[in-house]
């Protein structure tokens, strides 16, 4: 079963739909610095046109679209200027090229600030901009914590069936592994700091085991940042700068609202997560390999994506519903076959 998809980054939805049997036919991404890891990984050229350009005659047939269109204009950390963005209007080119190719299914993922009073209603036009061209759609917040993952993280799932399988999407209930960071990064040594500017390290034993350097903002100091080893991560963002600490550190010490320090004598211990380490808590496979130059283009990656455990056990429940739609469908082919024959 093949699949297309869009503002792909480095891959970590499209992983999990591989993971659950589906075949990658078309990516599309037109961020430079998603390319190379892309191809590498996934094994597969990636379209480099803003999705706004791309005509659906480009896009081979496929059963189904999965993407996470650009979140920035509706996170609740930044702007929220919603449509108003040129980047929130690109949800409609998404509703467009899905409307030309009419695959089986759809996935949009995003932020849960795109469900907030100021969001709400020009959500719902979206929603309802896929029900016009066809599709029963469902969508829900998860926690990627309540399904195994090391990582609180609340994201927006969006999912769309075509009216002809005949129902909705259902949502798979938390599965209630818990998985802490000593589960997740305890083995790892100590990694290496990145190079003057921030540049990548060439040749690590540990791919991209490193971590970015430099001082901390003052938003970062207003919240403790550190998460002990028998809990889950903070979420993983998609700047460096904005990475939680390691837990070896000590939580930070409050002093005032909006104003934490970290605890005097053990400055040495407040490190950024690695980029390996964050991938890790983002159940991407250690033999996936970011590459970079600057290493705020791997965080930015990793923190882009979609927890791979998570994509993979939403792309199992769609791939059982489509198999159970194929199933029908031949029953009552083979029924209509048998009718046929017995009124010759």
């Amino acid at each position: 079963m093949k699949i297309a998809s869009f503002f792909s980054g480095a891959g970590g939805l499209d992983l999990g739909f591989t993971n659950a049997g589906f075949e990658l036919a078309f990516a599309n991404d037109n961020w430079e610095g998603c390319w190379k890891t892309f191809e590498k990984n996934h094994e597969i050229l990636i379209n480099k046109k803003s999705i706004s350009d791309i005509k659906s005659i480009e896009i081979p047939k496929v059963i189904g679209f999965v993407g996470g269109p650009p979140c920035q204009s509706w996170s609740l950390a930044g702007a929220m200027k919603g449509i108003k963005d040129p980047r929130g209007k690109i949800f409609y080119d998404y509703v467009r090229l899905i409307k030309e190719k009419n695959p089986l299914f759809f996935l949009a993922e995003n932020v849960p600030g795109i469900l907030s009073n100021r969001h709400i209603g020009e959500f719902m036009k979206i929603v309802d901009a896929f029900k016009k061209i066809g599709y029963n759609v469902s969508f829900e917040i998860l926690n990627a914590k309540d399904f195994g993952i090391p990582q609180d993280r609340k994201r927006v799932f969006i999912i769309g069936y075509h009216e002809k399988i005949g129902k909705i999407f259902e949502f798979p209930l938390p599965n209630k592994i818990k998985k802490t960071l000593r589960d997740t990064i305890y083995n790892l040594p100590e990694p290496f700091p990145a190079k003057e500017k921030n540049k990548a390290n060439k040749k690590l034993k540990i791919p991209n085991h490193e971590f970015m350097n430099g001082g901390f903002s003052s938003i970062y100091m207003s919240r403790n940042r550190v998460r002990t080893w028998d809990e889950t991560s903070f979420t993983i963002q998609a700047g460096g700068r904005h990475a939680p600490c390691h837990p070896n550190a000590p939580k930070m010490k409050f002093i005032e609202k909006d104003k934490r320090i970290f605890i005097p004598g053990k400055e040495q211990l407040y490190r950024r997560l690695s980029v390996r380490e964050c991938a890790k808590i983002q159940t991407f496979p250690d033999e996936f390999i970011f590459f970079y130059d600057n290493i705020a283009d791997g965080y930015k990656m990793i923190g882009n994506a979609v927890p791979v455990n998570l994509a993979t056990i939403i792309a199992n429940k769609i791939m059982d519903d489509l198999k159970d739609f194929k199933n029908k469908k031949e029953i009552k082919i083979k029924k209509g076959v048998l009718l046929k024959l017995q009124n010759i």
